[in-house]
Formats: structure tokens, sequence, C-alpha cells
């Protein structure tokens, strides 16, 4: 208790008694004491009424002038509210300088409470999501923004790759989204941002790629028929028959790349989710094994351990390319004396593909890059080996149609481990294909 509280204690028992001796002294000390009491009871109560007056209307009137502990009580309650008006005025200027730069930005922002609903947005997103200003507050983003991406988006907390949309009202124009979650307050921000001139300039790269390749399959199957016949004509002279042959390689190689583009294309094209079919993911890297080492060519040990029976909801023809381009290419890279280890398994996070080799190495500088078109550790080697730069690109474009994810790890030297990581929403266990 502080000093006043105990002076103003003090100085009511000091009446009390007071009042008390000169009652006793004629013969009603109790009448005395109560009569001091009384007093006493009137001024606090009158001080009691004027600080709550003073609560009332501290916004128009000062402090009332009180002394003792009623006037400390007073002076505190004032500070706490000079303060609480100093941060409310600085809470609001900030709130509104806020506004003001959201209101600026060209891209689109919406707040959004713990279940999604609507507590503010700016111009930007007020425009380009159909949202009306104080009659969409409160309301679910999800119930006025029909979606199917978007609201998946939204499912899985912005755990995702943000999508690139398009909205009914808005056929030419296309969209990215991406939230971001506060997780003390439960509390998101939706970021949208117009990507169309981005979105057009992608569709006609990605139309060029397919057209070109198309185009260049069939004069290169024409050159690689006549090269075959000119490395098999027995009359040809022997100064040419290494030129004809290395001229074979090449032109397998650029068969390769375009079947590669042709395949990435298609993988682009199709977009959002692959279909949900049961596949066998034990068998497919058996035959995947039996492939890579029936090759004339020598090459490492692959070892296989199938550690489930569960299959994969998906696509066998897109799983299939992923896993033979990330175990030829660990063949490629690990010389004979080395070994591959491919290894499928389920947990409780879902399921695992891991092709693990113990080749070349990456360098860690070169790991972010791995899965952009034509992009090559060691550009010679890879020419050399016949490699067209694109078989881990369509690995990622595989895997992103079906929600999984591509992890690398990798030491130079001593070599890689490529884990393909599958939702459990995609593992189908054995028990339920046979029921």
């Amino acid at each position: 208790m502080t000093q006043p509280a105990w002076q103003h204690l003090a100085w009511i028992v000091a009446i009390v008694l007071v009042a008390t001796a000169v009652g006793f002294l004629s013969g009603h000390a109790a009448l005395f004491a109560a009569i001091a009491l009384a007093v006493l009871l009137l001024l606090n109560t009158r001080n009691l009424l004027r600080f709550e007056h003073w609560l009332r209307h501290r916004k128009s009137e000062p402090p009332p002038d009180m002394n003792g502990l009623w006037g400390e009580v007073t002076a505190i309650t004032s500070r706490l509210y000079r303060r609480k008006v100093f941060h409310k005025q600085r809470v609001l200027l900030l709130l509104r300088e806020f506004r003001r730069m959201t209101s600026a930005m060209p891209d689109g922002a919406v707040l959004l409470g713990p279940n999604r609903e609507i507590l503010w947005f700016n111009r930007a997103a007020g425009q380009w999501l159909d949202l009306r200003r104080k009659a969409d507050y409160g309301i679910r983003i999800d119930n006025l923004v029909r979606n199917p991406e978007f609201v998946g988006y939204l499912d899985r907390g912005g755990n995702a790759l943000p999508p690139r949309i398009q909205l009914p009202d808005r056929p030419d124009q296309w969209f990215m989204i991406h939230l971001v979650t506060a997780n003390a307050t439960g509390q998101q921000l939706l970021i949208v941002r117009d990507v169309t001139a981005e979105a057009r300039l992608d569709s006609m790269r990605k139309d060029f790629v397919a057209n070109a390749a198309h185009e260049l399959r069939s004069p290169l199957t024409v050159i690689t028929g006549y090269l075959d016949s000119l490395a098999e004509d027995p009359g040809l002279d022997e100064v040419w028959r290494e030129p004809v042959r290395e001229m074979r390689r090449q032109s397998e190689r650029m068969r390769g790349i375009v079947q590669d583009l042709l395949e990435l294309s298609k993988l682009e094209a199709q977009g959002g989710e692959a279909e949900a079919s049961p596949v066998d993911v034990g068998g497919m890297l058996a035959l995947i094994r039996k492939d890579v080492t029936s090759r004339p060519e020598p090459a490492a040990p692959v070892n296989l351990a199938i550690e489930s029976d569960a299959q994969l909801l998906g696509s066998e023809s897109e799983l299939h390319s992923a896993f033979a381009n990330l175990v030829s290419n660990a063949v490629k890279y690990t010389p004979a004396d080395g070994r591959v280890d491919i290894r499928w398994w389920v947990d409780g996070d879902g399921g695992h593909v891991s092709v693990r080799d113990t080749g070349i190495g990456i360098p860690a500088e070169h790991l972010p890059r791995l899965t952009e078109r034509f992009y090559r550790v060691d550009a010679g080697r890879s020419r050399r080996q016949g490699g067209s730069g694109l078989g881990l690109a369509i690995v990622k474009h595989a895997l992103q149609r079906h929600d999984a994810r591509l992890e690398i790890r990798s030491q130079e030297g001593k070599g890689s481990t490529f884990t393909c990581h599958f939702p459990r929403s995609r593992v189908l266990p054995r028990a339920s294909t046979a029921a």
C-alpha cells in the first residue's frame, strides 16, 4: 500500500478515536463515534460521486481537485487516460497511413480474420475481386470468390505454390494469389497481383516451344533415317564412317531434346492437378530398374528397396517420366564402381520415392537452379553424356501436378539424393484397393 493510502487510513482512525474520546467524556461515546463515521462516509461518498461524474465527462472536463487518497486515485486515472488517448491517436495515425499506402499499392490487399472473414481490403482488391465496402465486411472470402484453385490454396493455408487464377467476371485477366498468416492472431493477409502480361508472355513461350518441337520432329526423323542408312551402307568410304556416327549421335540427342520439350509442353499445357488413377509404384520402379540395367554400356549397380505395397493416385505416364528421369540421371553421372539406390516408402507424412547415388555430386550453389530448363552444372559433361537439360524440369512439373515436391541433397564428390514427397491424400493403401 502506498504512503498516501496509509495516511488516509491513519486520518480516519484518528478522527474516530478523537470523536470516541469526546463522546466518552460526555457519556455518549458510541453516538459520537457513529456521527464521525457518518461524516466520513458522506465526505467519501461526495468524492466518489465527483470522481464518477468526471469519468463520465472526462473528455470535456478537467479532473476534480481532491485531497488525500481520492486525489491520488484521480491523478493516476488521469495519467492512464492521457496515455491511452496518446496511443490511440498514434495507432489511428499509423492505420490511416497504412490505408493510404495500401490504397496506392498496385497490388490488391485483403485482411482476413481467423475464419477467412473479410476485415478490410484496398481499392485494387475491391475492383479485381468485385468486393463491396462495408457490405462484404464479415463475409468469408471463399463465399464471394468462386474459384476452385483459389479455395484449394486457402484450404492449404497458403502452404503451396501461389496459384495463378482467372475470375469469371474478368476472363481476360490473370491474378497471382499469395497468402500470409499471422500465427499469433490467426489473421491472414491476402495479396492479389495482376500478372496478365506475364501470363500472356508465358503462354506465347509455351506455344512457341510446343510448335517448334512439333516442327522439328519430322525433319529430324528424316535426317536420322538417312544417317542410319548411310551408316549401314557397306560402300561408305571409311573416311566418312566416323563423321556419320557422330552425326547419328547428335541427331539422336536432338530427338531426345525435342521429345523432352514435347513432354514438358504437355505438362505445362495440362495445368491443374493430375488425375487420380491408382499407380503401382513398386512395379513401376522395378520396370525402370530393369530398363536401365539392360543397357549395353557399363553402369553402376542399381538396388531397389520397396518398403510399402501402397499405391499412388496420379497419372501413370507422368509419374513414370519423373521417376525414369531421376534414375537415368543417377546412373548417367555415377561411375561403374559406384551404386544407385531406389527406395519407396510410406509414413505419416505421405509417400516418398528417393533415388540416391554415389556419383560426382553437385556443388551447393547450383542446387536452387537445377530444375530450370536447360540448366546444366557442367555443360560440357552433360552434352557428352547426351543430356537435354530438361529432365529435372519435367520432374518438377510432374510432381507439382501431383501436389508433391522434390527435395535435393547433394555433396560434391560424394553423391546426390533426389526425393519425391507425395502428400497423404495421394497415397492409396493396398487394402483400400482390394476392398
